[in-house]
């Protein structure tokens, strides 16, 4: 792994952090953090702190909205049958659910239908129009897909079937649909971009049912699926998105539908209460595993499952889909970083595109984000099957994923995504040429000038200013994710406590205990994992730099506060 840069957000001159610290009756360094997630008004600042339900913005500022609710609402009044149509990942699967347990609930004919991903691959799929044609569908809903999806949504309309697509995918030319639901569209002014595709889903149920004059409360029962979507799929934890996991958490804690219970007890979760952390390591890799591994139907048979014993059938079975995910990953990534180290195309380039004759197509995308960690430099991991490449692809900030690959469609069957994480497909005979023109266009965009990967900290502190008092101002800021990550502190001049050593396989992690002052006015324990070659070097005493954020620590019934530590140098 490379040193990593220490880079310090932005910084605002004392007078402002005291104005508004003063307005906000906090402390200055609360104040700080709150300016830096572009919060500098009082209204703002207590939005922030007190996120509720009614600050949701209006569904029908969406494009497209009107036309399909009254569309839904058509399909609702004649009886007609609708399909529920999702991605295999987190996001999709969880919007399925949402979408058609809500309907089901209002005793709509409908049915669901998630594409396999390895004989239909991503995205709405022709195999699924020809069933839903064959089964005489009038309506299909897409979730998290079908913004690419234009052919297939042509033969869909050819077959007397309308498709609402929901999706939040960066779209190109809009596919012919009766409805595109989708804030990222250039002409739709809706204020927040950045919702799951789940997000979306919800947002036309919840457009419905304002039009309709439901309530509303029988679709808030699901933002506990909602949330975890907004974990899973990385978008921003600010705005709307802060608001619905908020609420979505709480619902996690007090109310846990049989399916996530089971998860919970399979993964021996013991804390008191979840947070997006838990959701993004705990349930989300397992609802992924389904679909990586089995069929990303087995997650929405899980997640709609009403009573504990069906639930814990399903869940088995998805830990053993989960454990293998693990055997296989690690074995992919091992023979990825193999030929990386054996092509000396890489010890110049500015990107890693590996391909490899059989890879498991589920687990590529988790590769490639290895890959990143451990070269950072963005990845594409592909797997031949049946004479086709297909995989994933993950990005280091700046490179916008989306955007190269575009500038690389001639050579591509197929391709969709974010800026960090994408999906594409193509001829193995274009293979070379891609892996040379997707680097080119690196290398361009970073000026011929390999990054180096970085930490961003908000502040330096010392350690006497984390108190109780402190921590339980900062969890003020939760739920924390991407725009709004936890807090990461600077502290200096560190020296080992006594209690400081490697610790796990390979003595790969590091168990610290340290002091600051020539008195130890302040001792603190922490964790750091991956960086137990710090051990040696901090156990002689040699004072040290850290970059950390705080934890609660609850250990045998004992609850204590820790350092979880992202980085460690030697002092200057």
């Amino acid at each position: 792994m490379m040193q990593k840069d220490w880079i310090p957000k932005r910084s605002f001159d004392s007078q402002t952090i005291k104005d508004l610290a003063s307005e906000l009756t906090i402390s200055e360094v609360l104040t700080h953090l709150l300016l830096q997630r572009g919060i500098n008004q009082f209204d703002h600042a207590k939005k922030f702190f007190r996120p509720n339900l009614e600050q949701l913005h209006d569904p029908f500022l969406m494009m497209d909205m009107d036309k399909a609710v009254d569309r839904l609402q058509i399909a609702l009044e004649e009886g007609q049958k609708i399909l529920v149509y999702g991605d295999y990942d987190v996001d999709g699967t969880t919007a399925v659910t949402v979408v058609y347990s809500f309907l089901r609930n209002l005793g709509v004919n409908c049915d669901y239908y998630i594409p396999d991903r390895y004989e239909e691959g991503y995205g709405f799929s022709f195999k699924c129009v020809e069933w839903a044609s064959e089964e005489k569908f009038d309506l299909i809903i897409t979730l998290d897909c079908g913004i690419k999806d234009a052919e297939k949504i042509a033969l869909a309309h050819s077959k007397g079937i309308d498709v609402i697509v929901c999706d939040h995918h960066t779209p190109g030319d809009l596919p012919p649909a009766f409805a595109v639901l989708n804030p990222k569209r250039k002409d739709c002014p809706y204020p927040d971009k950045g919702l799951s595709g789940c997000g979306v889903g919800f947002k036309f149920l919840q457009g419905w049912c304002r039009k309709q004059g439901h309530d509303e409360q029988e679709l808030f029962c699901y933002l506990d699926l909602l949330t975890i979507s907004i974990g899973a799929d990385i978008v921003p934890l600010m705005g709307e998105n802060r608001i619905l996991a908020t609420e979505g958490l709480k619902l996690l804690e007090t109310n846990q539908r049989p399916g996530i219970k089971a998860m919970l007890e399979h993964a021996k979760f013991q804390k008191p209460s979840l947070n997006i952390t838990d959701v993004v390591f705990i349930l989300a890799p397992r609802i992924n595993a389904a679909g990586r591994i089995f069929s990303g139907k087995q997650a929405v048979e899980l997640l709609i499952a009403e009573d504990e014993t069906s639930a814990k059938k399903v869940s088995a079975l998805v830990e053993d889909n989960n454990n293998e995910r693990r055997k296989i990953d690690k074995l992919i990534t091992q023979e990825a970083l193999q030929f990386v180290h054996q092509d000396p195309f890489y010890m110049e380039s500015f990107s890693t595109v590996v391909r490899n004759e059989g890879w498991h197509k589920g687990v590529v995308g988790i590769v490639a984000s290895r890959l990143v960690e451990e070269f950072y430099k963005p990845a594409i991991v592909l797997s031949e099957i049946e004479g086709k490449l297909a995989g994933s692809a993950r990005s280091i900030p700046g490179i916008d994923l989306y955007e190269v690959l575009g500038k690389c469609g001639d050579l591509l069957e197929q391709y969709g995504g974010h800026a960090m994480a994408a999906g594409l497909s193509m001829k193995p005979q274009k293979f070379d040429d891609f892996r040379i023109r997707f680097d080119e266009i690196i290398k361009e965009s970073l000026h011929n000038e390999k990054p180096k990967p970085f930490i961003e900290y908000d502040l330096e502190i010392k350690l006497a200013d984390i108190t109780e008092r402190f921590f339980k101002h900062l969890q003020m800021f939760a739920p924390f994710g991407p725009d709004n990550m936890k807090p990461v502190f600077l502290v200096r001049n560190l020296k080992n406590a006594g209690a400081t050593r490697a610790v796990g396989e390979n003595n790969a992690h590091l168990k610290l205990a340290v002091y600051e002052g020539e008195r130890r006015e302040k001792r603190m324990d922490g964790i750091g994992f991956d960086l137990g070659k710090w051990a040696e070097s901090i156990c002689q005493n040699v004072p040290i730099d850290i970059l950390f954020t705080i934890e609660e620590n609850v250990w045998q019934g004992q609850r204590s506060l820790q350092l979880n530590l992202k980085d460690v140098r030697l002092s200057n």
